[in-house]
């Protein structure tokens, strides 16, 4: 192409070993390219990329923990009791010292108002 638009260049010249010097400074030229900038990411590199990561997971267990510190002391008592430590209705009384019936009342106004909570910071229907 250079030669076609420069036929100038090869007016008082042999035209082959201009050809092979424009051809060799070509080649530098792009090499020197190539290794002045960072190589460009083809799409392997976001295929090997994980498809999500945990930033998501700890803003929302952050505004859980507000929303569960926003409830009343015996709310949540009984929704750490049940939910977090897996503890069972009996288990759950006998470690807050309260009646069963009560573990199961306080639990479900304590989800009532978590709802509430979480509804609040727009993390529930």
């Amino acid at each position: 192409m250079r030669a076609w638009r420069h036929p100038e260049a090869l007016a008082d010249r042999p035209a082959r070993p201009w050809l092979f010097a424009v051809a060799r400074n070509l080649a530098v030229d792009a090499y020197r390219a190539r290794q002045s900038r960072p190589p460009e990411a083809g799409q392997e590199a976001f295929e090997t990329l994980p498809a999500h990561d945990d930033a998501d997971r700890t803003l929302e267990s952050w505004a859980v923990a507000e929303a569960l510190a926003s409830l009343r002391p015996d709310h949540r008592s009984v929704i750490v009791e049940t939910y977090y430590r897996g503890c069972s209705v009996a288990e759950a009384a006998a470690t807050l010292g309260i009646p069963p019936g009560t573990v199961k009342s306080r639990t479900y106004y304590a989800l009532k108002a978590l709802k509430l909570a979480l509804q609040e910071r727009g993390l529930a229907p």
